[in-house]
């Protein structure tokens, strides 16, 4: 029975210091002039904590792919899995349960109809599966990907940030809101700017041994991946900033003054390139967020300020 298996190491391997990124789902809400809608808040709280059950369930299957790799990874090796302190067993029956119920939530929210009186009731019908079909595609997208994706260079950073874009989607779709086109340009940058960081880190870390972790680091070197992440941070800072001057942006929020916004962007962005090329970081970017206070203020005095102009008409 699955109550009568070690419970810490399994809490451990379904890595919930990485939900942080399931945090995805509220911008939606945000944008969307639905932060202080109650209904609107519970159901994306539900749908966000869906998704934690969700990336876990996919990290047990992720390492369970990786399992003999993971052991001479010299940081992947102290996971449950690979230490030997998760039964493979366990694992398997985890990601089962964990990854069914998660879907069967899933499908139960998307169907869950709307208390409150909306103004757009053609479009709750039109989404009313649209969370549900999220769901199955985040849970495809990472089994494509720890099976044969994470194989092929470039398209195995492309995989991993698209996992964001299904989630930024599906904060909107539960709640039944139109998301901006510029948003999710914006989440697919800053999405393969995290990625790429964290290649970055894997790559340095590893050094001569990272094709024998996994070929496709071969495929990358510093340099490289150097220029790949100038150029998507350079695509997050740019859509970001025509976001916030975009006539229909102005319009839809009446204020034109959402560009006051872009410096703690470009102060979080530069601040995450100094973490990665002079602190060695960007290996764990939930960890980053969390525990480096000037990005973690950044983001604090970002939202605070999309807030003030989104709701308080300042």
């Amino acid at each position: 029975m699955l109550t009568s298996l070690p419970t810490l190491p399994l809490i451990e391997a379904l890595r919930p210091r990485q939900w942080i990124k399931n945090l995805v789902l509220l911008a939606p809400l945000l944008f969307a002039h639905r932060l202080f809608d109650l209904e609107a808040g519970a159901r994306v709280v539900a749908a966000a904590l869906i998704f934690c059950l969700l990336s876990g369930a996919v990290y047990l299957f992720n390492d369970l792919r990786d399992l003999e790799s993971d052991r001479h990874h010299p940081v992947k090796s102290r996971r449950p899995l690979a230490s030997g302190r998760l039964a493979e067993g366990t694992a398997r029956s985890a990601f089962v349960i964990i990854g069914g119920v998660a879907l069967a939530g899933a499908w139960m929210l998307s169907r869950a109809p709307f208390l409150q009186k909306v103004e757009t009731p053609s479009l709750i019908q039109r989404n009313q599966l649209s969370f549900f079909a999220c769901a199955i595609v985040y849970v495809l997208l990472h089994v494509a990907y720890s099976t044969w994706l994470k194989h092929v260079v470039v398209l195995d950073v492309i995989v991993v940030a698209m996992g964001f874009v299904v989630r930024a989607i599906a904060g909107a779709a539960v709640i039944a809101v139109e998301i901006s086109n510029w948003l999710l340009v914006c989440t697919v940058f800053l999405s393969l700017f995290l990625v790429l960081a964290k290649r970055r880190h894997e790559f340095v870390l590893l050094a001569d041994d990272a094709r024998e972790h996994r070929r496709t680091l071969g495929d990358y070197d510093a340099y490289l991946l150097d220029q790949m992440i100038a150029v998507v941070a350079a695509g997050c800072l740019i859509s970001y900033a025509l976001y916030t001057m975009a006539p229909a942006t102005v319009e839809k929020f009446h204020t034109d003054r959402l560009n006051v916004t872009i410096p703690f962007v470009i102060y979080g962005l530069f601040r995450y390139l100094y973490l990665i090329h002079r602190r060695d970081g960007g290996g764990d970017p939930s960890a980053s967020f969390v525990h480096d206070r000037p990005i973690l203020t950044a983001v604090a005095l970002w939202a605070l300020t999309v807030i003030a102009l989104l709701y308080t008409g300042s």
